[in-house]
């Protein structure tokens, strides 16, 4: 003789609560896997937390290129990158350049993807 055993039935709806009420439109991925992209490098996200970081949340491009242990021109195409991503802006003095972030940059990314 065997028993059977019953199990509890776990209702669809309590376990699987959709994180948006609709999905983005084409051009809201495209604009969002742009911004995406523009932190796809790890130099990147290290520069955006360098700048987030630092006092003011701003930082000389003089300051950037010791802690990414790459050469000026180079930290300049990538702080480029994220400043036409609109994560980073640019100010001139003098001869340097200095970036600061763009308040509410970063929550664009969480925006874009909890529409």
């Amino acid at each position: 003789m065997s028993s059977v055993v019953e199990l509890p039935v776990i209702q669809q709806d309590d376990c699987c609560t959709p994180l948006t009420t609709t999905p983005i439109t084409l051009d809201q991925a495209a604009r969002t896997a742009s911004l995406f992209k523009a932190l796809g490098d790890p130099t990147r996200v290290l520069l955006i937390s360098i700048v987030a970081a630092a006092e003011g949340q701003e930082a000389c491009v003089c300051d950037l290129t010791e802690p990414t242990g790459l050469s000026q021109p180079t930290v300049s195409h990538h702080l480029k990158i994220l400043t036409d991503a609109g994560f980073l802006s640019r100010t001139r003095r003098g001869n340097w350049a200095y970036y600061s972030l763009v308040e509410g940059s970063l929550d664009r990314l969480t925006a874009a993807l909890g529409s």
